[in-house]
Parts: C-alpha cells; structure tokens; sequence
C-alpha cells in the first residue's frame, strides 16, 4: 500500500519509521501537509500519535463536511477529550500507547508551559524505554505539531530534559520502531540537532530570512548546491498547498526531490482561521471510539504506575504503620461462647525509614549488578570475536612460516659459487710479483624465479600488485590482499629482498622477476563489488553490519550517530567495530563525526 501525498508523489508505508521535517509560514498548508500524512498512515494500517500544544487538531475524528465520521483516534486532554490528561501522567499514557497500541491525539493546549515540560518529558522518556523491548517495536508515528515548543533551540530552565528526550526519538528511535514528524512555523527556533537528523523534508512557503537559513543547516548536510539554488529561489513564492518533498537516498538510492500539490485533507479542518462575519462551523458526526476500554486502560495503567512507584509504596507503607500503631486490643470472647477463639493483639515491627532506604539501595544495587553483567557478557562476546581472529591469523602465520622454511631449504640446496669479482674491485687489488690481478667478470643475473615458489602471504601480496602496473599504495594493499598493517610490510620487505617488488614514491610496484616468479596465469584477486562481497563474507558480524551501512551510503559520509540507528549498536560498541575496520584499511575519517567506506573498495 501507498501513502498518497500528491497526485504525483505517493510513498511506501515504511515512511512510518522515517524522520520527516515539515517547515512552512503561517498558512501556508502544513498542517494539511501534516494532516494528509496522518490520514494516509491511519488508513494504512499504522500506529499514530500526534502531538498538539495549540488545540486545532481535534478535527481528526470527523469527516472533512463535518457530516460524517472522521479516524477512530481517542482524543485525551484540551477542550474536547475523551479522557482528561494530568501532567504528571505522561509515562502512564505512554504504557496505554505502547502496550495497547492505541492511536491518540494529545492534546496540551489547557496544559500551561511548565505542564507541557512535564508531561512531555514523562511521556518521550517512557516511550523510548518501553520500545527498547522487542515485544513493543511496532512501527509507530509520533507527530509532534509546533514542534519548536518541544524541541526549543534555546530550552528554558525545566525544558533540558524534555528536549533530550526528543533528541534520543529523533536520533534513535527508528531502531525501536519509532518514526517522528516535526512540524514548524519557526524552522529557526527549532533545535539544530532535531532539525538536521530528518531524512525527508517537506518545504512550503517560507519568507524569513532566518528561518531560511536555519533550513540552509539541513541542505548543507544532505543536498547539492544546484539543489539548493532551485530550492531557495522558488520556497518564497510558493502558492498554498504546493510544498518541495525532498528526500535524499530514500526510498530508493536516487532518492526524491520534486515540487508537488498536497491532496485535500479528508477530515474537519478544525484548525481554519476565521474570516470577519463568518461562523464557524462544527462538525455533526464524530468517529466511535470504545470509551470504557480506553478509560479502564488507563486506570489499569495509573494504578500500575502507582504500584511500581517507591513514593507510592513508601507512602501505603507508612499508612499500614499508622493503622498498626493505633489498632486496640481486641475484646476477649465470652466465656460462654466456646466456639469463639480469643483475640491477642500482636505487635507488628514497622519498617524504620533508614531500614526502607537500606532496602531500596540494596533493589538498586541488583540492578546495577544486572546491568554490569549484561556489560560484562557483551565485552566477552567481543574478546570471544578477537580471540577467533587472532587463532586465525596464526593459523595464517605459521602456513606462511612453513612455506618460508620450505624455501629457505630449497635455497641452500642451491650449490655455492666461487667469488668473482668486479673490474672496479680489481684495480684496487695490487699486483705482485709473479701475481697478476684476478680478471674481472661481469655480474651473474639473478637465478630466474620458479613459479609455485612463493609463501602463501608473498603470493597473494604480488599478485594484488600484477594486477595493477603503476602499483599500490600501502593502504591499498590491506584491503585488497586482506592483511593488516604489520604482516603487510613483512610480506613486502621480504618481496623487496627477493627482488620481486620496488618502490616507487609512495607506491609498491612488481617487478619483471615478481611476475615471473607469479607466472603467467595467476588469479586475480578480487575489486570492486566482487572485493566488497569479499570482505563482507568474511569480517565479523559487528564489523560487517558496520560496513555494509557504509557501503550503502557510499560515495556519502555517514555520521556516527546515525550509524548507531542503523547498525542497531551504543556507540561505545561503534567505535570499537570502527577502529577495527580502521586498521583494516576499509573506512576512513571524514570531518571529526562522520566517516565513510573507503574509496578502494569501489575501484
């Protein structure tokens, strides 16, 4: 199924896990554009939420005349809920979201500032951890209306933690199922590192000179200037509802960039401004939603909340100890009653407030050692991955130590000539009496090389460098010959002796008595997509998950942060795998946070 957005432009529904950025002036069709996309993904099948600090979204649940019903999307908070939101509810509907997976419209607009803060650092932060768990990584849209007030350039005092947790859903939610669209009047005040972390943008009409610019941050990264000049030119003149759709390498590897006409909405545009003398119209019929479903949800969500949570069970502890303390002792049972049993009061030891404190840091301890062995088993499983490299590279070693004693035997076989000297050696002999100065002879050639004579890591060295006659750098070498840095110049050194290899600048070449010693007929070593399957068939799985991002983004750098999104690793993990394949020879440095496949493996 496609997600049409114009006549002419339609989108696969994987879009879902995409960050889109929607930036335009005031009334210049965003949040139709917005809209559009929200309609498109519900009827697709997908998971939504939007976001809504101001109140206009509302129309959502009916249709565009009003007269039929709109997306079955439960509405909580602002005017018109279904269920009122408190602000300190934000990681409870977070639960009823991603454990029931229930589309809703938040709507802030009764919240004030310091509430919006609130609730939205407690929803963002639960719903990225509750993702982490792979039960839950459904694919979801999170659509965040005036996002600037989320994702602030400049946060308030209060807001830091807010925007962090945006910036943790823009970077890195795609890997937990998690897809954002940002929405904005003000591209200028909208935070940089939410901005530029968007794959695809949609650009409508737009005039300020600082909220072009502030779009000059995104198309410096993903665009090219031909691009950009057509872009720029055209954004302030842009009628209403045309909009640029511009999504470099995505969904295919030509990407998308084309002005388009967003499609009319098909739900109540409850967010018209007015006209002087007009009324405003309501809508009659609105979408049915299982209200006592949401509503019990929800309180099974609070009361689970409030289960889990310490101030809550330190409070219901302390309640208990108040009814123990002022329970009387039971009256005795008559004595005329046999049947009925007497009643002692029994004294019930209190928990002290240092003895709770104890017991929680005891709770925090066990998680911490929790955490610390999962830490410990993944740098095991990473020692495990070294060791089985390291076992194999001295395997290869003692394969090449073997055929260099083989060699070596073969050398001393060879019969010890007599000394001869050169016509300059000899005129510095003197002559004596009835003893003349030896004859000079002309310099033997070297014995011409028998092919098959060759270790097994001289061979595969000379033959990368036969394939190409003006010769190999020595990074060039690594990767096509697959050695590291260290057994590489061994093999060359040792070549350079025999006379089969010569440098030339900063080149290693074969020479003549290299390619006969190679023979005639030797195999090539593989290049181009042949050498990228090479490499990929036999790297690590950490470091092939690595590469094959890059590969894939090549000739473009790709930036560390999103290389975690993709490769689904923490960064500490990334870099480790980036080193290795650093000293592989098969990525390089671009800029102090971006890094690319390198240009050998496309030769």
């Amino acid at each position: 199924m496609k997600l049409q957005l114009a006549k002419d432009l339609s989108l696969p529904v994987d879009l879902v896990t995409q960050t889109i950025a929607v930036l335009a002036k005031r009334r210049a069709g965003k949040s139709y554009a917005m809209r559009r996309l929200v309609e498109q993904l519900f009827g697709a099948g997908q998971q939504v939420v939007l976001v809504d600090p101001k109140g206009d979204q509302w129309g959502v649940r009916s249709a565009a005349d009003g007269k039929g019903p709109g997306l079955p999307i439960v509405i909580l908070g602002g005017e018109r809920a279904d269920v009122a939101l408190d602000a300190s509810k934000g990681e409870v509907v977070a639960k009823l979201v991603v454990e029931e997976r229930v589309s809703v419209l938040l709507d802030l607009s009764l919240f004030r500032k310091h509430e919006v803060a609130t609730f939205m650092t407690g929803f963002l932060e639960s719903l990225y951890r509750l993702k982490a768990r792979e039960i839950y990584r459904t694919p979801l849209m999170l659509v965040i209306d005036e996002a600037d007030a989320i994702g602030p350039q400049k946060p308030q005092r209060g807001e830091e933690r807010m925007l962090g947790a945006a910036e943790d859903i823009v970077r890195r939610g795609g890997q937990r199922g998690i897809g954002c669209v940002l929405v904005t009047q003000r591209s200028a005040v909208l935070n940089k590192n939410l901005l530029t972390q968007a794959q695809v943008l949609v650009a409508l009409r737009t005039i300020a000179p600082q909220d072009l610019a502030a779009m000059n941050a995104w198309i410096d990264v993903h665009g090219t200037e031909e691009q950009k000049r057509t872009l720029m030119e055209s954004l302030p003149s842009l009628p209403v509802g045309d909009a640029w759709v511009w999504s470099p390498g995505w969904p295919t590897v030509d990407g998308i960039f084309k002005r388009v006409h967003v499609l009319p909405i098909e739900t109540f545009d409850s967010g018209a401004t007015p006209r002087p003398g007009e009324k405003r119209s309501e809508p009659k019929t609105v979408a049915d939603i299982d209200l006592d479903a949401i509503k019990r949800q929800m309180s099974d969500a609070i009361e689970k909340a409030k289960a889990e949570d310490p101030k809550e069970l330190r409070r219901r502890i302390a309640e208990l100890e108040r009814e123990v303390r002022s329970q009387k002792p039971a009256a005795a049972a008559p004595k005329a009653a046999p049947a009925a049993v007497e009643l002692k009061p029994v004294e019930v030891p209190a928990l002290e407030s240092k003895q709770l404190a104890r017991l929680e840091e005891a709770c925090g301890q066990v998680l911490d050692a929790e955490a610390a062995a999962r830490a410990a088993s993944a740098e095991l499983n990473q020692a495990t991955t070294n060791l089985r490299e390291a076992q194999t590279a001295v395997a290869r070693t003692l394969e090449d130590a073997r055929q260099l004693q083989a060699q070596a035997a073969r050398l001393l076989a060879i019969p010890a000539r007599p000394l001869q000297t050169s016509a300059k050696q000899a005129e510095h002999i003197p002559a004596y009496a009835g003893i003349s100065r030896p004859r000079a002879s002309p310099r033997p050639a070297r014995p011409a090389a028998v092919p098959g004579s060759l270790t097994q890591g001289q061979h595969r060295i000379l033959t990368a460098l036969a394939q190409y006659p003006d010769g190999l750098t020595r990074e060039q070498l690594t990767v096509l010959a697959g050695y590291k840095r260290s057994t590489r110049d061994l093999y060359v050194q040792e070549l350079q002796r025999l006379g089969f290899a010569d440098r030339s600048g900063d080149r290693v070449v074969a020479t003549d008595d290299g390619v006969v010693a190679l023979g005639s007929d030797f195999e090539r070593l593989p290049t181009g997509a042949a050498l990228r399957e090479y490499w990929l068939a036999r790297l690590p799985e950490g470091e092939r998950r690595i590469l094959e991002v890059l590969v894939e983004a090549y000739p473009k750098a790709v930036e560390r942060d999103q290389l975690s999104e993709q490769a689904g690793y923490r960064r500490s993990t990334r870099d480790l795998y980036l080193q290795l394949l650093g000293r592989r020879q098969l990525v390089e440095r671009v800029g102090p946070a971006e890094v690319r496949a390198s240009e050998e493996l496309f030769g």
